[in-house]
């Protein structure tokens, strides 16, 4: 086998990520633009929050060639026949107008059903619709959102400096959110509303980003997978050619995998009593 083909990365049958954020200042775009490049799949769904219309509406717009090298690597996997499913998050709400339009290996939907090659039936959708259900409001709310803005920008200070000493990417927000109860606690609300949501829809689990914390995990029966974000954790759900998901860092390290489904026999070859 030749160098140049031992080194390609692993096709993926899919691929997830969400709370890209665009636009906005905390977005680790230089990562993703890395992450794509060398990305094979079949098809990547973005999950909301790709770009932060938000962020471009209130304050000064971050774009340069990050960013830049993010819309072409995107347009690279396309016209490499990846097809490109784009289901809109709250950040970028008002492309939820289009909705239904279908392009080239390109298609806009509301939310989606994703279907595994096990065969496990999967909701696509970005998880705001679950904010009646986890969040309070008020002036804590309010107050967190400020906050946490603050912590972003000490984050990117902080691995401005690690990089200088060539440490890898860490994430002090995360940190951070794991020592608050409150914060785990709104996980746990996020976690059931998504999980109950696809035994609604008599589906096998939920795919998600919107809370930027990746998480990959069944219970009772039911996946929960969390693609995470590009503000902080820099992750990406993956599925494999069997169906086993994985979730991915930005250079493309396993952090958790979830196997492929055991396929069912036909009655006949299941094994009887004595």
């Amino acid at each position: 086998m030749s160098p140049s083909i031992a080194q390609l990365p692993p096709r993926r049958r899919a691929v997830f990520l969400s709370d890209v954020h665009l636009g906005a200042k905390h977005c680790h775009a230089a990562e993703l633009a890395e992450f794509l490049a060398n990305l094979r799949c079949d098809r990547l769904y973005l999950v909301g929050d790709i770009v932060d219309l938000w962020w471009m509406a209130q304050r000064r717009m971050a774009w340069g060639a990050a960013q830049y090298r993010v819309i072409e690597a995107l347009h690279a996997l396309r016209r490499a026949g990846t097809e490109l499913i784009y289901v809109p998050g709250n950040h970028d709400r008002p492309i939820r107008r289009f909705c239904g339009l279908a392009l080239p290996r390109m298609s806009i939907r509301r939310r989606s059903i994703h279907v595994t090659a096990d065969g496990r039936r999967l909701l696509v959708t970005h998880g705001d619709d679950y904010d009646g259900v986890t969040h309070f409001g008020g002036l804590q709310e309010r107050f967190g959102d400020w906050l946490y803005y603050r912590i972003l920008t000490g984050n990117q200070m902080l691995n401005r400096v690690r990089r200088r000493f060539g440490l890898r990417y860490w994430s002090l927000s995360e940190f951070l959110k794991r020592q608050s109860g409150a914060a785990e606690r709104y996980i746990a609300r996020f976690v059931q509303a998504g999980l109950d949501d696809a035994r609604r829809r008599g589906l096998d689990g939920v795919i998600c980003g919107h809370i930027h914390r990746p998480g990959l995990f069944e219970r009772d029966g039911c996946v929960y997978a969390n693609d995470g974000d590009w503000v902080e954790s820099l992750t990406a759900l993956a599925e494999d050619p069997d169906g086993s998901l994985r979730l991915l860092s930005h250079n493309g390290d396993t952090l958790a995998m979830l196997p492929a489904r055991a396929p069912r026999l036909p009655d006949a070859q299941l094994p009887h009593a004595a």
